[in-house]
């Protein structure tokens, strides 16, 4: 189901908090600390229809890591709020910053013989989700966190080539370049620029690549850092100027897409100065982290953070969901329960809900990371067998 056929009326206790990333695909989730905020919304979603979405109670919101899109015009945020009672323009939200997890280090543990390879496919028929949503993410790191070969990174593209669209965090391990190599002619990539430091070297790694292997029209959109707010690395204003800072440079290599920089979606709640500076909104949203939604209920979950993002940035902006999934191994978290079979309803309620602004996160298992809070870190692979 699309949004564009999707009215949602609900009574939300909304809730913030923070986490913070980490290593390579720089993602690590922390404590929370959550602050209530209860208000009265209707939206409706691109003008549309009449199927009211029932009331989600989130009372622990916590977000991931990176960024993504496809397009200029996401469909997602063209969220228009109808009408919202009073009590909305008083509410606020705020986020604690959380203490440092333990784990934001990459785990060096040798891999059993069933973690080998963090693209071993589950068999599932991927076709089955895959076109309803936007596009994957994807890390192309070895379970000792070295890089991938090219010859490695294709044979795990093989096994997504009906994604619309491959999110990319970085540009080191040469990744622009294999996996522009190995991409089926009709998929598009997200790319990103990790390091802000290194702006300008991110750029020219990319443009060598799109010279080489493709052209622009297969970028969908370029990210400058990410969640760097969310991880106290930046300012919002810091981030306007990264921002501003990449696209000059991209426009110079002939670039002329979508720039953003990727942050939770709560970051984004909290400090609205970063809605000014993206050209559409992309954060990242997981729907276990709120510990009070089961897996069946991520999808709406993750459509009320869509209009949540939407709303503070004043109806302004597009949003993309630039990751969010659920674990398939880990901790039990109030009532979020990580395993394969939820990990399975997440994913279909996802792309039910809100599939065609969403990158589902992510391909395979990522055994170069630390356990991370609840244990969960390794195992978002939605084609991993564990």
């Amino acid at each position: 189901m699309r949004l564009s056929n999707l009215i949602a009326s609900a009574s939300l206790l909304s809730a913030a908090t923070l986490a913070a990333p980490a290593n390579h695909e720089h993602k690590d989730k922390r404590a929370v600390v959550t602050t209530t905020v209860q208000k009265q919304t209707t939206i409706i979603v691109n003008g549309a229809a009449s199927t009211p979405v029932a009331a989600l109670e989130e009372n622990a919101v916590v977000n991931s890591a990176p960024a993504a899109a496809t397009s200029t015009t996401s469909s997602a945020a063209s969220v228009a709020t109808a009408a919202a009672s009073s009590s909305e323009n008083n509410s606020q939200v705020s986020a604690a910053a959380s203490p440092a997890s333990s784990s934001a280090t990459t785990s060096t543990q040798s891999s059993s013989s069933s973690q080998a390879s963090s693209s071993s496919s589950s068999g599932e028929d991927v076709s089955s989700f895959a076109s309803g949503v936007r596009g994957i993410t994807y890390t192309p790191y070895e379970s000792s966190g070295a890089c991938k070969s090219a010859s490695e990174v294709a044979s795990d593209l093989a096994q997504l080539t009906d994604f619309p669209v491959i999110r990319l965090y970085g540009t080191d391990c040469n990744q622009v370049e294999n996996v522009f190599k190995a991409k089926a002619s009709n998929q598009k990539v997200f790319l990103g620029i990790y390091y802000v430091d290194q702006i300008q070297d991110g750029v020219d790694t990319i443009k060598s690549a799109v010279e080489s292997y493709g052209s622009w029209d297969d970028v969908t959109t370029v990210s400058i850092g990410n969640e760097l707010v969310n991880g106290n690395q930046a300012t919002p204003s810091q981030v306007g100027q990264y921002i501003d800072s990449g696209r000059s440079a991209l426009k110079a290599a002939g670039y002329t897409g979508p720039v953003v920089s990727v942050d939770t979606f709560i970051a984004v709640i909290n400090n609205p100065e970063l809605c000014d500076y993206s050209d559409y909104m992309a954060v990242n949203a997981h729907a276990y982290f709120d510990k009070n939604t089961v897996a069946q209920d991520s999808g709406k979950w993750l459509l009320e953070q869509i209009q949540r993002v939407w709303t503070a940035c004043d109806g302004k902006k597009n949003v993309v969901i630039t990751e969010s999934g659920w674990p398939s191994k880990g901790e039990t978290y109030g009532v979020a329960v990580p395993s394969k079979e939820n990990q399975k309803d997440a994913v279909s309620a996802i792309t039910s809900s809100c599939g065609a602004d969403t990158f589902l996160f992510t391909a395979f298992n990522d055994y170069w990371k630390a356990d991370g809070a609840y244990g969960v870190e390794k195992y978002w692979g939605v084609l991993s067998n564990e």
